[in-house]
């Protein structure tokens, strides 16, 4: 499996842990709360098995921003919470930072594998 698949993983699992954790109303309810605890697990150990293949800061910044995108898609279409500009502008600047993080990696990568190649 690649670094990028067990990244979406976490971010897919961190969204779904987020999500029981607003359904487990303070950890009184069983069902979310064990949801919670089981996405987070996942969440964690697929970020933990990415770090093999992609660098921290980049698996990190992509984790917590795009799954910060997320709780907020699932709020807004799910728990029906508001939406404004500052909102959406916020949101656009998390994913502009998230590429422009990885552009870099991937700069600095391809210019580790050209060095290496002379």
């Amino acid at each position: 499996m690649s670094g990028v698949l067990y990244l979406t993983l976490a971010i897919i699992f961190e969204g779904f842990a987020t999500t029981m954790l607003k359904l487990s109303e303070g950890f009184t309810l069983l069902g979310p709360s064990i949801g919670v605890a089981v996405g987070y697990l996942i969440s964690f150990t697929s970020l933990n098995f990415s770090l093999k293949y992609i660098s921290l800061s980049t698996a990190y910044a992509t984790w917590s921003g795009v799954g910060t995108a997320l709780s907020v898609v699932i709020g807004i279409a799910v728990f029906g919470e508001h939406i404004n500009l500052l909102k959406i502008s916020a949101i656009v600047l998390v994913i502009i930072g998230i590429v422009v993080m990885n552009r870099a990696m991937a700069e600095k990568t391809e210019g580790k594998a050209s060095s290496q190649e002379m």
